[in-house]
């Protein structure tokens, strides 16, 4: 326990437990625990993901309950709550998926309630799953309040180096004659260990990484095993980080500053990071009102090499790259080449620049995180394109393995489940364009990821002969030649709506572009007269809430204006 005064820092706990007309509160709380004594400490909420649904959440209960001990020892009151969590793993390729991204929202709108109706002077919240992570600081920085971000941590190995996109690429593997039901079974069986978050350079590991990089959590928080006493620590710390923040009066919006957001897009770049980072990246920037935008990942990207030689692109997975040392070491480098700006503020209370002042290089030998020299690829390859078919943009995940140039022949599907069938039947060949539309934020709606269809296409042996676009987005997992996040989206009658079977479509990732080929003026003014607007698909729940509100995802498909 400290003996420090921290009555200064209950701004919003003593609205609700001071003063003779809050003994009602004071009665409901002394049944949840509370003392005499507690009243008078700052009260810290504790969000917590945990939820047996996903193995990415499964242990986050124990976590909260350390992060309340480190609260406890610092002074303050800890409070655990929970909100929401969903598994994109288990739900990839269903209807169910148009909730994954509507789950982000409702995350970041539960916390703002909780923490805003509880009076909470200071928030830790506990994520590790693509969208509960994003969906925590926006909750987070919508209040303002001191606030730290602890990352749930990164799943162990499959047998045989395995890992859940093993097991998505397995199934395009059957498909094609190569495995046997037995072998996806058995694949099926060892790919998912224990707890943690999906093991590569996913949308997972991406968003803790950029987080970090951000400043909203501890150095190092991002690189660490789920199972661990590493993990353990880092929550417990967290919890005497925030009575630090509450001290010092330092919120989020102090820290998410515009540098802050360029420092976490240069890391991510580096590291091969999600699609998703540039949706949720945007949507964090709009909560606190820092004017983040596509443009800003071009001009980054083109001054920011990819280094990290991790999964789905690449070979190696999370945990080898926490044994060598996680980010730190990587960020050190940066800071040092000019690559990011150090006098950033962090949770920690310091600048990016002092937290990094002692942290050890990578060992010897290593081969994960390469030299600046001799980079994988020279700029970002999160490449943001323009073109007649995305004029509001589009995001391409390509880091030149499979090529900067793609032009092909369109095969259009209005939904994945469609196209997921043309590609296992063999309807899609060597050549072709695979469009998917229809699943856009407001069409899905929801923008479900196309990890079957591209797990698909890269387990048929397809990957470098068919490229895929589509108004959904991607999983971290996929790689491949493909396009999402196409902007104006199908409902809203884009281009994308009007492309037809066998039109020539060109990617280009050096001029950034992708465009209808040999379509002309005239022909795409007849197409667009004769287009209707669909039906919404859903017009009661959560799914047309999201539908009515969401901004398009070249702003973040946010629903909060």
């Amino acid at each position: 326990m400290t003996d420090k005064d921290l009555s200064h820092t209950r701004k919003h706990s003593a609205q609700v437990v001071d003063g003779i007309e809050t003994a009602p509160a004071r009665a409901m709380l002394r049944a949840v625990g509370f003392s005499d004594a507690d009243f008078k400490k700052p009260q810290v909420g504790i969000a917590s993901t945990w939820a047996n649904v996903t193995p990415c959440n499964m242990h986050i209960d124990k976590l909260a309950r350390e992060t309340e001990v480190g609260v406890n020892k610092a002074g303050g009151k800890g409070v655990i709550f929970n909100t929401i969590t969903i598994s994109d793993g288990i739900a990839n390729g269903t209807e169910g998926m148009k909730y994954s991204l509507v789950s982000r929202e409702i995350i970041a709108d539960s916390i703002e309630a909780v923490a805003g109706c509880e009076g909470f002077d200071g928030i830790v919240a506990i994520g590790g799953c693509d969208k509960n992570m994003p969906g925590c600081i926006m909750g987070m920085a919508r209040l303002n309040r001191p606030s730290v971000f602890v990352y749930g941590g990164t799943i162990q190995p499959g047998e045989g180096h395995t890992d859940i996109i093993s097991v998505f690429e397995a199934v395009g593997q059957h498909a094609k004659g190569e495995l046997s039901a037995i072998q996806v079974k058995q694949i099926e069986e060892v790919a998912i260990p224990g707890p943690g978050s999906c093991g590569g350079m996913y949308t997972a590991n991406t968003m803790a990484s950029a987080i970090e990089a951000l400043g909203m959590s501890l150095p190092g928080s991002s690189a660490q095993d789920a199972i661990s006493q590493e993990k353990l620590t880092d929550c417990e710390r967290a919890g005497e980080a925030v009575l630090n923040l509450l001290d010092k009066d330092i919120k989020p919006r102090d820290i998410m500053t515009k540098e802050a957001f360029e420092n976490a897009i240069r890391v991510i770049i580096t590291l091969g990071g999600s699609t998703n980072a540039v949706l949720h990246l945007l949507a964090m920037a709009h909560t606190v009102d820092v004017d983040l935008t596509l443009e800003d990942f071009v001009r980054l990207g083109k001054i920011t090499p990819l280094i990290a030689d991790l999964r789905p692109s690449g070979k190696y997975l999370m945990s080898e790259l926490i044994a060598i040392g996680g980010i730190q070491p990587l960020m050190k480098h940066m800071l040092a080449a000019g690559m990011l700006h150090g006098d950033c503020l962090t949770v920690t209370g310091k600048t990016l620049a002092e937290n990094l002042e002692s942290v050890a290089d990578y060992p010897e030998g290593q081969d994960i995180i390469r030299p600046f020299s001799d980079p994988i690829k020279a700029d970002s390859h999160l490449v943001i394109l323009g073109g007649s078919i995305a004029p509001e943009g589009a995001v391409a995940k390509i880091t030149g393995k499979e090529g900067l140039v793609f032009e092909g022949s369109a095969r259009v599907y209005e939904s994945e489940e469609d196209a997921l069938a043309g590609i296992l039947d063999g309807q899609v060949v060597e050549g072709d364009v695979i469009v998917i539309r229809g699943e856009g934020p407001k069409g899905g709606p929801g923008m479900r990821e196309m990890l079957s269809p591209t797990s698909a296409v890269m387990g048929k042996g397809l990957g470098k002969s068919v490229a895929l676009i589509t108004d959904g987005r991607f999983s971290g997992g996929s790689h491949g030649f493909v396009v999402g996040h196409i902007s104006p989206e199908s409902f809203d009658g884009g281009p994308i709506a009007m492309i037809q079977n066998g039109d020539k479509i060109r990617i280009d990732a050096e001029t950034r572009s992708i465009d209808l080929v040999g379509v002309s003026d005239e022909d795409m003014k007849a197409r667009v007269a004769a287009w209707v607007q669909p039906a919404p698909k859903y017009t009661r729940g959560a799914l047309a809430k999201f539908a009515k509100l969401t901004s398009s995802a070249s702003t973040g498909a946010v629903t909060d204006g």
